[in-house]
C-alpha cells in the first residue's frame, strides 16, 4: 500500500520552532483529492509525536483514550487559530476545552525544601500526569501564540487545498516551499488560460 505521506514535505511550517501548538494544529495534512493524512492517527504515532517535541519520554504509557484527547485538543485549537484568522468570535466549545486543559494540573511552582540545600520552587511532573502536563503546555502556549504580537501574524496557508497555518514573515503566507510553487504555478496557468481574475 502507498505511504500517503511519502508526497508530503513535512518541513515545520513557519513559526512551529517557537510554538508547539502551532506544530500540533499541523499534524493533520490535507492532500489533493480531498485526502487527509493524520499523523497522530495511531496510539504510536501520538507517542512518537509527544516525544519529538519534548512533551513525554518516548516510554510514556499511551492508550487509545490518551491519544484521543491529544487529537480533541488539536481540533479545539485548530477552532481558535481559524476563528482568530478569520476575525470571528472564539467558539465557545474551543475556548472551554483549551482552558479546561489549562486548569487540569497546577502550573505555579511550589514551594519545597531540601534538608540540605534548602527551600525552592519546582513544579511536580508525577509521572502518572505525563499527558495532562503535555496538554497543559499545549494548551498554554496556544494562549500565549493567540495572545502574543505574533498572533496578528497567524495565517492559514494561501494555497489550496493546503490546511496548515503558520506565523508569516514579511509578505510570504505559505506555509512552505512546495505550496508556494504550487500557488504560484495556479495563478500562471489562470493567466495563461484567462480564466483568472483581474
Amino acid at each position: 500500500m502507498e505511504d500517503p505521506t511519502a508526497e508530503l514535505e513535512l518541513l515545520p511550517a513557519p513559526g512551529e520552532e517557537r510554538y508547539s501548538s502551532l506544530a500540533l494544529v499541523n499534524t493533520v495534512i490535507a492532500l489533493p483529492a480531498g485526502r487527509f493524512v493524520d499523523l497522530l492517527d495511531t496510539v504510536p504515532a501520538a507517542r512518537r509525536w509527544l516525544t519529538e517535541h519534548d512533551l513525554a519520554p518516548a516510554d510514556t504509557d499511551m492508550r487509545q483514550m490518551r491519544a484521543s484527547r491529544l487529537r480533541a485538543l488539536r481540533e479545539q485549537v485548530r477552532a481558535l487559530f481559524a476563528a482568530r484568522t478569520r476575525g470571528l468570535p472564539a467558539p465557545p466549545a474551543a475556548l472551554s476545552a483549551v482552558n479546561d486543559e489549562l486548569t487540569r494540573v497546577p502550573t505555579a511552582p511550589l514551594l519545597l525544601w531540601e534538608d540540605t540545600s534548602g527551600p525552592y520552587r519546582a513544579t511536580p511532573r508525577p509521572t502518572t500526569r505525563i499527558l495532562d502536563h503535555a496538554l497543559a503546555t499545549l494548551a498554554a502556549d496556544a494562549a500565549d501564540l493567540l495572545t502574543s504580537a505574533d498572533a496578528q501574524r497567524l495565517t492559514a496557508c494561501g494555497s489550496a487545498p493546503c490546511n496548515r497555518y503558520l506565523v508569516r514573515h514579511g509578505r510570504r503566507h505559505w506555509c512552505s516551499t512546495r505550496c508556494g510553487d504550487r500557488a504560484r504555478a495556479a495563478r500562471a496557468y489562470a493567466r495563461r488560460s484567462g480564466t483568472g481574475t483581474e
